[in-house]
């Protein structure tokens, strides 16, 4: 509970924000809008250098598409995300994953009258690109290892039911949907192993590839422009299950500041957290900083 009090009131301070902005010219019909940023990280030591320090890369592809619809009463917002990163350094055997999410958004609305408010039917999905590993050191030799633990698709979420939605405009609105439908995918792979438990992959029972949950979502999107060349995009998904433990809210925040240096340059800060007990006990937090090239179209 307090996580979803936290979350909420860090939200709802954005919201609060974009709330004194006049509502932007409605354009009827489809609206589309994309970007694609490369950042790069990189350091580099000589053999000589005596103040400590491994030299590495770190690169990450950022790519951002938004189709919308509007026509009198009706509108339809859609989201395509992709982040992925990778970072080396130069002692390690492998290079590891900063970041892997592929999702999608979709959310239709019917005003209700002459108001901001809307009934609503959401959908979203999201999953990674490539494979995930666990990383350890063989005791014998001391190099390392690293076992597969994740696919695509495996794990891949789907979330989909009706509810309302309170929309100022395409950069601003919170959706509630007390009747959500959640479906959680893995590959059966991980699931059938002869150690395995039920509800440790991502909580899959034993010889499942799939896990039904029915819960409440609250899912909100600010996009507002703090200064001249500097805007701030939140993302905010909440999800309880009403079926098991439905005090533990699922909560996944993704913040990214686009500081725009013209029109290819950049700097970009994400910042991402994370919270889903089936998959771990305890906060994900991600960051990431660099400068990229920046293409928009």
């Amino acid at each position: 509970m307090k996580r979803l009090v936290l979350a909420l009131a860090l939200f709802s301070g954005v919201f609060n924000i974009n709330a004194q902005e006049e509502t932007e010219a409605k354009k009827e019909g489809w609206t589309t809008e994309g970007n694609i940023s490369i950042l790069f990280n990189q350091s580099a030591f000589n053999e000589e250098w005596t103040g400590g320090g491994t030299s590495n890369f770190a690169g990450n592809l950022l790519f951002d598409y938004n189709f919308n619809y509007l026509k009198d009463d009706f509108t339809w917002n859609n989201k395509v995300l992709l982040d992925y990163g990778l970072t080396k350094q130069r002692t390690d055997d492998f290079s590891r994953k900063t970041s892997d999410r592929l999702e999608l958004n979709s959310i239709a609305g019917k005003q209700v009258q002459e108001s901001n408010w809307f009934y609503s039917l959401f959908l979203n999905f999201r999953t990674q690109v490539t494979k995930g590993y666990k990383f350890g050191e063989d005791p014998e030799s001391g190099q390392t290892i690293r076992t597969e633990y994740t696919n695509f698709l495996s794990p891949a979420y789907l979330q989909f039911g009706p509810g309302m939605m309170w929309k100022k405009s395409d950069r601003l609105y919170l959706n509630i949907a007390p009747a959500t439908g959640r479906m959680v995918f893995g590959d059966k792979d991980f699931t059938s192993r002869p150690d395995y438990v039920d509800g440790d992959y991502f909580g899959l029972d034993a010889d499942k590839a799939m896990r039904f949950e029915f819960g409440a979502s609250v899912s909100g999107y600010a996009k507002i422009d703090i200064i001249e060349n500097v805007t701030m995009e939140n993302m905010l998904n909440l999800y309880s299950n009403y079926l098991e433990n439905p005090k533990n809210v699922d909560l996944d925040y993704t913040m990214n500041m686009n500081m725009k240096i013209n029109d290819y340059l950049s700097t970009n800060l994400i910042f991402q957290a994370i919270y889903d007990d089936n998959a771990v006990q305890g906060f994900q937090i991600r960051e990431v900083f660099g400068i990229g090239f920046n293409y928009g179209f």
